[in-house]
């Protein structure tokens, strides 16, 4: 797989420079403006992003945490079928194309890539920033209503990222049921809070019902064993903030933590990690507490301790999201 270091340094240099002239507090205002709009209902025949402005806004705030989070996910993917390198990538409501970048940075090589948004705008800005990144050549800007209409071409790989929130639910049913139809594997991602996961475990379900096998994060096939209302599942990617990131949102930390939910599925065999670690681990004097989703599937807690050896030096080492025990998953 690709050094990730590579495509995300590329990306922060082009987003760099497409603000532009636009006065610094011109692009917070309108970054908050988009923020506002995402969380609210919007048609699917009504882009968000209007013009160029809007989208270079949002695209300089928002492609790197979009980047980190599905980089995360297609990780916890790859790990899980280390045979598996796609010959051919959608990226379906991909804007400018951020899951196209965390793509090339989880698997060697080229492809053809297709990236399919309703706002032609973002297509065009994404297909301009892509110039940057070789890996994306064959790639392909077409401009497409998302939504129940919505016909797919086959293709070895499907990513949605933090699209079904801005769907209708008989839209998120009717784009679940089409990347099934035309993927041999599907990630999708939404933003980590409890409407997000939920949304992500809907699509699960009808995911698995499709014949596919899940891969990450979660280490079966079976019902989720959070109970509905009580917690929900995300995990957090680690973001570089920009200038822009520092006068939106404040503070004067050089990074944040994206929360993000997601799934990742295949049609193939699959070989998911034994139990993931769902929180962030504990570590107390002599012992790291680790919660973890289970096989079983069951939720537990594991206590690792010095007398544990080596594992006990992984499991300080252990990051929420990873896959545990580190080295079951690897042999």
């Amino acid at each position: 797989m690709n050094d990730p270091v590579a495509p995300a340094e590329v990306l922060r240099r082009s987003l760099a420079g497409l603000l532009g002239g636009l006065p610094p507090k011109q692009a917070a205002q309108a970054v908050d403006r988009l923020i506002a709009n995402y969380r609210g209902a919007t048609p699917t025949d009504a882009p968000i992003l209007r013009d160029r402005a809007d989208v270079a806004a949002y695209a300089a705030y928002r492609m790197p945490a979009t980047f980190e989070a599905v980089h995360a996910a297609l990780e916890a993917f790859a790990d899980a079928v280390p045979d598996f390198t796609p010959g051919s990538h959608t990226d379906l409501g991909g804007g400018t194309g951020a899951a196209t970048w965390a793509v090339t940075a989880t698997w060697d090589g080229t492809r053809p890539v297709t990236v399919l948004d309703w706002s032609e705008p973002a297509l065009a800005l994404g297909e301009e920033i892509a110039a940057a990144n070789p890996a994306l050549g064959q790639a392909s800007w077409r401009r497409a209503r998302i939504g129940a209409a919505l016909t797919l071409d086959d293709t070895d790989l499907l990513t949605v990222s933090y699209v079904l929130n801005e769907l209708s639910e008989p839209d998120r049913t009717a784009l679940v049921d089409a990347a099934a139809a035309a993927a041999r594997a599907v990630v999708i991602v939404e933003a980590g809070t409890p409407a997000g996961y939920t949304r992500v475990i809907e699509a699960r379900d009808r995911l698995i019902a499709a014949g596919f096998h899940v891969a990450a994060p979660c280490p079966h096939s079976a019902g989720c064993p959070i109970v509905p209302g009580e917690d929900w599942c995300h995990f957090a990617a680690r973001v570089s903030r920009s200038s822009l990131h520092r006068q939106v949102k404040g503070g004067s930390l050089p990074y944040e933590d994206e929360k993000f939910s997601y799934v990742a599925a295949a049609r193939f065999p699959v070989a998911p990690a034994p139990n993931r670690v769902v929180r962030k681990p504990q570590i107390r004097k002599g012992q790291v507490l680790l919660d973890l989703c289970e096989t079983e599937p069951s939720l537990g807690r594991t206590t690792v301790t010095k007398r544990h050896g080596d594992l006990y030096k992984a499991a300080r080492d252990a990051d929420w999201g990873d896959p545990w025990p580190p080295y079951l998953q690897e042999s």
